[in-house]
């Protein structure tokens, strides 16, 4: 049964339709018919529903076509780093095409694949039968070349392969360790982003190729990463830093003659017996680049009716501001999407919790009638 699907697959590649996996910045995935007839252009994550349609890579929208020939030009004529491009884009708010931040990765990916001079490679890695998963040389990739319309001229595309190439086979092994030891020399600890956000090391996937895995690299620059326990006192002090504003929070509505009482163990209070609010914990972290990105702790429980986020600083010491928000205005988006400042959740940020302690005041006007 392995061997059919892998044959039909490989069949339905050298026709010169594609098989899964998202278009790309500057393609898009359209749906035929069995008679070659468009029906649709397909979005993010939407699936063909009939056995007998298939689907094309065609031209995406013209400002992602010209995003991916800036990144070439700039690469191959501007002699700029796939880092620096990264971060140029980053600085411009120019996001990638699932919306998130430019890595080297990111940019790599684009410099080196195929689609945007319209070849359909496939079987790059394989993963049959429950066997580990394993990077397939060129002999056993399945290929149509020229099946779609190329947003990147051939011309272009070769010469960034062959930068590429030069870039890579002028660090050897040895010296690759070298750069490796000093980036922990610097920063005390190593992580693969940690890696692809230094200017002088190449990306951490070259490490993965080189070495086998990443642990191995770490090994021979005498790196265990079981030594970092610094994880351990930022979860420290996030536990106590969530502990003194539940019991701040709880203090004060109190002591402006309301009543706060905390369901179970989780951050969840019922207030003057009217409404809930649910506490939670964003944790910063920074990417590769330097940007913070907050991550909120998940609370598991019934839906709050406001609910609360404690935004960190970015070394997790101390507290940046609060996010104190109604819990139908987030809506069903992840608490990370409001923590990390969509536009409109700008306004929902406060550098202290008076604006909860206003909504728990006890109103005295009927008391004085």
């Amino acid at each position: 049964m392995s061997v059919k699907v892998f044959a039909g697959q490989s069949r339905l590649i050298r026709m010169g339709y594609r098989q899964g996996g998202s278009s790309g910045l500057g393609l898009r995935r359209r749906l035929i018919d069995q008679h070659g007839r468009t029906k649709i252009m397909l979005a993010l994550k939407e699936y063909k529903s009939l056995q007998t349609d298939r689907v094309i890579l065609v031209p995406g929208p013209p400002d992602e076509i010209a995003t991916v020939r800036w990144i070439y030009n700039e690469y191959v004529k501007a002699g700029r780093t796939e880092l620096q491009i990264a971060r140029s884009l980053n600085a411009k708010g120019v996001v990638t095409d699932l919306n998130r931040a430019w890595k080297r990765e990111s940019i790599h990916q684009i410099l080196s694949n195929e689609k945007y001079v319209g070849n359909n490679v496939w079987n790059r890695q394989s993963f049959k039968l429950k066997q580990r998963k394993v990077t397939n040389g060129p002999a056993q990739l399945v290929r149509a070349d020229g099946v779609f319309e190329p947003i990147v001229e051939r011309k272009l595309f070769e010469r960034a392969q062959a930068i590429a190439d030069a870039r890579s086979s002028k660090m050897s092994n040895d010296q690759m360790l070298v750069v490796l030891a000093q980036l922990l020399k610097r920063r005390g600890t190593l992580s693969g982003p940690m890696i692809d956000a230094a200017a002088d090391c190449p990306p951490s996937s070259r490490y993965r190729k080189k070495f086998g895995s990443l642990l191995r690299a770490y090994k021979l620059v005498g790196y265990d990463p079981s030594q970092n326990y610094r994880f351990l006192d930022i979860r420290r002090r996030l536990r106590e830093i969530f502990a003194e504003v539940v019991h701040t929070t709880i203090a004060t509505i109190e002591r402006a003659g309301g009543t706060a009482v905390r369901q179970s163990a989780l951050g969840v209070l019922r207030v003057n017996d009217e409404f809930t609010v649910a506490i939670a914990m964003g944790r910063c972290r920074n990417t590769p680049y330097g940007y913070p990105h907050w991550v909120a702790s998940a609370q598991r429980g019934p839906a709050a009716d406001v609910k609360v986020a404690i935004r960190m600083s970015p070394d997790n010491q101390t507290i940046l501001d609060y996010l104190i928000a109604p819990a139908n205005e987030i809506g069903g988006k992840p608490l990370n999407c409001a923590l990390n400042k969509r536009l409109e959740f700008n306004t929902f940020f406060y550098k202290s919790l008076d604006p909860l302690f206003a909504l728990a005041e006890r109103d005295a006007i009927s008391a004085a009638r």
